[in-house]
């Protein structure tokens, strides 16, 4: 009962600053509240290094006069610090200039069902447990292997939000959510050769993570495997992505099929609609109503009706992904995605991770990627890299040092296949990814 009321008294607020806004001259208005209250624990080689606490929350206004935008934020939540919240958008309003595509999203795009979609876990913020939990996952990393030498360290996070949007149209929803996550990196040592890597796990639910000693196991695993990493002979070979990095491939898809790129000319898949850029094979669903989804909801940052759509179909691009200013100045509709993509199920090719190591044969089994290397205007891709070379589908020794790069277009298109396994643990769910041929910058 304590958090339906704390819901409700949330949304009344939302509702007085509505109608305070309609009252001070505004023809339409929005705002959203969050309260958040947190634990965030750190420690390094098994010594506490931080324990830091979070209860608080804020206000967000936005108010249309005509066609002219203002916008006001607030942390302080009194009465006073509201009314003054929304007067200073209101006066803002009235000295920007006009925006034909301002304004809230069309009334009947509304969402007006609000499903339980069981995205809240509470659990006692308990900072012995989680001091208790971070330094189980360190030792059990150190305690794997001599070669671990060091630490990085491991924190666990667990927060437990509330967030109400309400417009002037009538909706006035919210709801309650939890996130847990605990993570550990370690460093490992060999004949002068140092290492890093890490294991995290993350969930709506603190039961469901992965245990302290397996992600303090998994780090250390995955930084012995490091140890001896050469450098390679430029090359162009193929390249399979491991699922822990594998969803960066399609956040830059993302990016480019996003309402703000289109309408700025600035991605390389303008007037696609329709087109093939994946193999034909390739499908991918948005269902943002899975239950405990990390990326579920019912109603996207507009409260615009969020819905099940076919993002890709035969690999073809079935869908840009608009909000309603973006859709305004494309002259079509909001989909919404105002704030993001929720879960999307990209398709596989039925392969394991050690079926597709076979698939690919002689190649570069990429498990890190760094930098920012992606122009998503060009469609240019070139990253740092580390991972593992491959002969004749078996993993030879571990590989730095080097970047791989080629163009979205070529990359998309040279999808060979797609694992089964499927990291879960974001808002898009794939496998490991093996692409036909990228050019490999080594040695």
């Amino acid at each position: 009962m304590q958090i339906e009321q704390q819901l409700s008294e949330i949304q009344n607020v939302v509702d007085d600053v509505l109608k305070l806004a309609l009252k001070n001259g505004a023809t339409q208005a929005e705002a959203s509240m969050s309260k958040v209250e947190g634990i965030a624990v750190s420690s390094r080689m098994q010594e506490v290094e931080n324990v830091e606490f979070t209860n608080d929350g804020g206000l967000g206004i936005s108010v249309y006069v005509g066609k002219r935008k203002g916008s006001a934020s607030t942390a302080d939540l009194s009465k006073e610090a509201l009314t003054r919240a929304v007067e200073k958008a209101v006066d803002i309003a009235k000295y920007t200039s006009e925006d034909p595509c301002t304004g809230l999203a069309d009334a009947e795009l509304m969402a007006t069902e609000f499903p339980d979609l069981d995205l809240y876990h509470p659990q006692d913020l308990d900072t012995e447990k989680a001091i208790a939990t971070t330094i189980e996952a360190e030792s059990a990393a150190l305690d794997y292997d001599p070669r671990i030498t060091n630490s990085d360290g491991a924190s666990y996070n667990a927060n437990l939000g509330m967030r109400v949007y309400g417009n002037t149209h009538g909706i006035n929803a919210g709801y309650p959510s939890s996130r847990y996550s605990l993570s550990c990196m370690v460093i490992g040592s060999q004949n002068g050769d140092m290492q890093r890597d890490y294991a995290y796990t993350v969930d709506r639910q603190a039961p469901l993570l992965q245990s302290a000693v397996s992600i303090g196991t998994d780090a250390a695993k995955a930084t012995v495997e490091r140890l001896g990493a050469r450098k390679i002979n430029t090359a162009q070979v193929p390249i399979l992505l491991h699922k822990d990095i594998a969803s960066s491939l399609f956040g830059h898809y993302v990016g480019a099929i996003s309402g703000g790129s289109l309408y700025r000319r600035s991605s390389f898949l303008l007037d696609s609609l329709g087109k093939q850029i994946f193999p034909e094979w390739l499908n991918i669903e948005e269902r943002p109503f899975i239950k405990s989804g990390l990326a579920s909801s019912s109603f996207d940052n507009e409260g615009v009706a969020c819905k099940d759509m076919t993002i890709v179909e035969g690999g073809k691009l079935s869908t840009y992904l608009y909000t309603t200013y973006s859709a305004r100045k494309l002259n079509t509709q909001t989909n919404g995605h105002a704030g993001g993509i929720h879960n999307w199920l990209v398709g596989d090719t039925g392969h394991s991770d050690s079926d597709l190591l076979k698939e690919m044969g002689t190649g570069l089994y990429v498990t890190e990627l760094m930098g920012q290397g992606v122009n998503t205007v060009t469609g240019d891709y070139s990253r740092g890299a580390a991972g593992f070379w491959v002969e004749n589908g078996v993993i030879q020794y571990p590989v730095h040092e080097v970047t791989i790069a080629g163009c979205l277009q070529d990359m998309f298109a040279g999808i060979v296949a797609i694992g089964k396994d499927k990291d879960l643990r974001g808002s898009v769910h794939t496998g490991s990814i093996l692409i036909n041929q990228m050019k490999i910058a080594g040695s």
